[in-house]
């Protein structure tokens, strides 16, 4: 049975309880973090913890841990999992309540939740062929950039992606392309790679900085601005990527071939270029 870590102890996860009157259960009132870990060392730590940080700032929540105190605490789960991958999930809610209300009680002591699961990345034979997508209209909230566990309309989203037999919903708000239902989503087009930029409608991926950070080292030419629905139907390349899928190509959009010609419905030779790329980088932060 896997260890987790519950509000400063660390127990086995079928006896760590959480209260019925917790404004996490009630409201979802609270924000998470997911961290992967390869070869038992947590990928880009301090950009993970830091958004963590933004995302408490976000909803005025102040827990005990200090930002420096956050490492420890994760290398324990770590050391205390049976795999050498891993994904970390970080959930912290603003806590139990006396009686059920939406506004925030005047004392509160939040509930730090911390657990490790095997990490599963992308098969090389899915990433090969690539993904089906499908798009709709994105109707979540409007602090999309704050990692909430209230993530009912990213669920209902992704379950329109598996019901169509494929693997992300593309969202597009107002005429633009805003992010995957679960991802960050690129486009490219004419040999330029394209992202949206940061704003309240999407959540700053870690993994999207790294991308964006990889096409300027190696001067891949590259676009942050807004994409118009009408170009990202038409882009020579789609790539969705997050924390636990790292890149990985979108071959057909609500059942149509991405790209054109020779290449239409395959992955593309940039996001093959990326991949390398992504890959050599993740080897040398890991030795470091």
């Amino acid at each position: 049975m896997s260890t987790v870590y519950l509000d400063g102890a660390f127990l086995p996860r079928d006896k760590a309880v959480v209260s019925v009157m917790d404004r996490g259960f009630l409201f979802g009132d609270g924000v998470y973090e997911v961290i992967p870990v390869y070869s038992r060392k947590p990928f880009r730590l301090d950009e993970h913890l830091r958004r963590l940080h933004d995302s408490l700032d976000g909803i005025r929540l102040t827990v005990p841990h200090a930002i420096a105190q956050w490492p420890a605490t994760i290398g324990r789960i770590i050391e205390l999992s049976d795999s050498d991958d891993q994904s970390v999930l970080i959930q912290v809610t603003r806590g139990p309540m006396d009686v059920r209300n939406h506004a925030f009680p005047k004392t509160t002591t939040p509930t730090v939740f911390i657990m490790s699961e095997p990490l599963v990345t992308p098969a090389e034979e899915q990433r090969a062929e690539g993904i089906a997508a499908v798009s709709t209209a994105d109707y979540r909230w409007l602090r999309c950039d704050l990692k909430v566990t209230s993530l009912l309309a990213n669920c209902l989203l992704r379950q329109m992606a598996i019901e169509s037999g494929c693997q992300e919903t593309v969202l597009f708000r107002d005429g633009h392309l805003s992010e995957g239902a679960a991802s960050n989503i690129f486009a490219v087009k004419n040999g330029v790679l394209l992202a949206p930029p940061k704003s309240h409608l999407m959540l700053a991926g870690i993994t999207y900085d790294v991308v964006l950070e990889l096409a300027a080292s190696h001067g891949l030419p590259h676009q942050v601005r807004d994409i118009l629905e009408e170009e990202t139907r038409e882009a020579d390349e789609l790539w969705m990527t997050s924390s636990t899928k790292e890149v990985l190509p979108i071959v057909t959009l609500d059942g149509h071939p991405v790209g054109h010609h020779e290449n239409a419905g395959k992955p593309g030779p940039v996001f093959w270029r990326m991949y390398g790329w992504y890959q050599d980088f993740k080897r040398t932060v890991m030795r470091g």
